[in-house]
């Protein structure tokens, strides 16, 4: 008999396969590139893993109370900065912690809370949305660091 994954488990598993994928992308920048921004509107690589680190703590919390608000979301970007200030390995160590409990969170939902309604502060969002929210913006993050990477010449 085969196991056969779950969507929490699925879903979990992509969610930590994106953490090591932006890790490595980030990594392949040069260390002083790693603050660098391309255009003063854009955003550095360094703040990008900054705000998956955070969010994903974030993430865990809403997900495991299932009720919004956990955080006082108003202080997201001091607790990013916060983040993208501490030493490199600080902010890994930082990273993998809020990934491990946010992909413990996933698998720790039952599926018939899968389409319960959390008020967030944008609007209802479903608990399988928020739940599938950390590996889109790690992702979404993933591309915008390789995209960097390119303009730099060291995309791998």
């Amino acid at each position: 008999m085969t196991d056969i994954e779950t969507g929490q488990q699925n879903l979990a598993r992509v969610t930590e396969k994106a953490a090591a994928d932006i890790i490595k992308a980030f990594l392949c920048l040069p260390d002083e590139k790693r603050r660098w921004s391309p255009d003063e509107k854009a955003r550095s690589a360094l703040d990008m893993i900054a705000e998956c680190a955070v969010l994903n703590g974030y993430s865990a919390e809403v997900i495991s109370v299932q009720a919004w608000p956990v955080h006082n979301y108003e202080g997201f970007p001091a607790a990013k900065a916060e983040a993208a200030d501490l030493e490199w390995d600080k902010l890994k160590n930082l990273r993998e912690r809020n990934t491990e409990r946010v992909a413990a969170a996933i698998r720790a939902v039952p599926a018939e809370d899968f389409v319960k309604e959390i008020q967030t502060p944008w609007r209802p969002m479903t608990l399988s949305q928020i739940m599938g929210h950390p590996y889109w913006n790690m992702t979404y993050h993933l591309g915008q660091i390789n995209y960097i990477a390119s303009i730099l010449g060291c995309l791998e």
